[in-house]
């Protein structure tokens, strides 16, 4: 055996190892870097990554004065309250050199019908700076309101909020008074007051929008080319924000649930103050999974009176807003818009909230809290991506005029041949379905 050779490979060895050794030093000080929801994964869609801007946030909190109680009201003895719903706003933002770009949201959890009354308080970080000073200089930026499911809050889906307003957007997502995770009440409160409460915030947005007024939101946001997005319950919401009254029979259930159904009558298509809400202002809307369609809420007067885009997103095995019967019905139904469906073929309902949360993953909490976030077919961070590069298509389409196209003018079926946008193999287990307005 050659030794001049052994001792050869025993110096490569060594001076590799040493290589090695300060590669990993290296890597101990980057070890502090974790992923943060809305993070791109390495199959990530071309869309899903950041945009220009560094993202700042903000609460404010606004009031929306003398509403109905419906929860405390009885039939001929109306009560009113004030209605405080806290925002949470993204926006582009200036930064100072050096600074951090993480947030920590807080969040508190309690779960109905528990009978040990459990009180969950856990935190997640995210892709923003507090307060940070709002970035002016490129003029206004198109608002979007973000409506959550029931229960949620403003936090459910930071991904795509902070997403949105690292390309361009201000981003404001409500906590919908008695439907949040620490005050959630009876659910007629929410049937009654979702839209009620975009509608709101988007007027109040537009106030705090105007030039010269005391709020940083002054020439920031375009009020008037505007994009709701809700899941869920915020689904439902954002439809009826945005034309699609609701039907009879809602009234009917309504009126079960309560002593009187004159309330909510209002928001039902064949209402004439229904018609003098439709707002000009919103341009297009995003609806994962949407409810109501099975109970009877929507019908296809209602549905008709929607005349602006809609994405819709939805799981083939939703079985809380239901699929065939529940949101794919609400897309056939909704003939007067320009339309998309979206759909994660065997998943179910959770196609929109962020990743679970570490705190879910500890021993002996209700499975449910697990299971509000998770999918079982599906990583929910890859959903996070996917919806980042769709809803960035379709509202840079709808409110910035750009050339996003061809990520919509796609083929029906993912796995027919890769999507445009996706790299290659990685588009399976979808399907995009298009129907022009006046079209099925």
């Amino acid at each position: 055996m050659n030794h001049n050779f052994l001792r050869y490979q025993v110096i490569v060895s060594v001076l590799v190892y040493c290589l090695l050794a300060g590669t990993n030093i290296s890597f101990a000080q980057e070890s502090d870097w974790q992923f943060v929801n809305g993070d791109a994964l390495p199959d990530a869609p071309e869309l899903a990554s950041g945009g220009e801007y560094k993202v700042g946030v903000r609460t404010i909190e606004v009031i929306n004065k003398n509403q109905v109680d419906i929860l405390k009201s009885k039939e001929g003895g109306e009560l009113l309250y004030d209605r405080i719903l806290k925002l949470e706003i993204w926006y582009p933002a200036v930064l100072p050199t050096g600074s951090e770009d993480l947030v920590i949201y807080e969040e508190e959890r309690r779960f109905p019908n528990d009978p040990d009354n459990q009180q969950i308080k856990y935190s997640f970080a995210g892709r923003a700076s507090r307060d940070a000073a709002p970035e002016l200089k490129d003029g206004a930026f198109p608002l979007v309101i973000v409506s959550h499911g029931y229960p949620g809050s403003r936090f459910l889906l930071t991904y795509l909020t902070e997403n949105l307003a690292s390309k361009g957007y201000v981003v404001v997502a409500i906590d919908h008074m008695e439907s949040t995770y620490t005050d959630v009440g009876g659910f007629q409160s929410t049937l009654l007051n979702r839209s009620r409460d975009i509608l709101f915030v988007l007027d109040q947005i537009t106030e705090l929008s105007k030039a010269g007024s005391a709020s940083f939101l002054s020439g920031l946001a375009s009020a008037d080319n505007v994009a709701l997005i809700g899941y869920s319950m915020g689904g439902y919401g954002v439809l009826n924000a945005a034309g699609a009254g609701y039907s009879q029979q809602l009234v009917t259930m309504f009126g079960t649930l309560t002593d009187g159904s004159r309330t909510i009558e209002v928001l039902t298509a064949n209402h004439p103050d229904y018609k003098a809400l439709y707002n000009s202002r919103i341009k297009a809307v995003v609806a994962f999974a949407p409810w109501g369609m099975e109970r009877g809420c929507w019908d296809s007067e209602g549905l008709e009176g929607i005349k602006i885009p809609i994405f819709f997103v939805a799981g083939s095995m939703d079985d809380i807003s239901g699929y065939e019967k529940g949101t794919k019905a609400i897309y056939l139904l909704a003939v007067n818009s320009d339309r998309y469906l979206l759909t994660y073929q065997n998943a179910r309902h959770n196609i929109a909230p962020n990743a679970p949360p570490n705190e879910t993953l500890k021993q002996g909490l209700p499975f449910n809290f697990y299971y509000h976030y998770a999918e079982p077919a599906w990583d929910q961070r890859r959903i996070n991506n996917i919806n980042q590069h769709f809803v960035t298509a379709f509202l840079g389409i709808y409110l910035k005029n750009k050339d996003f196209g061809k990520y919509l003018d796609l083929s029906e079926n993912s796995n027919n041949n890769t999507w445009t946008g996706f790299k290659a193999r990685t588009s399976v287990g979808l399907e995009l379905i298009h129907a022009a307005a006046g079209g099925r």
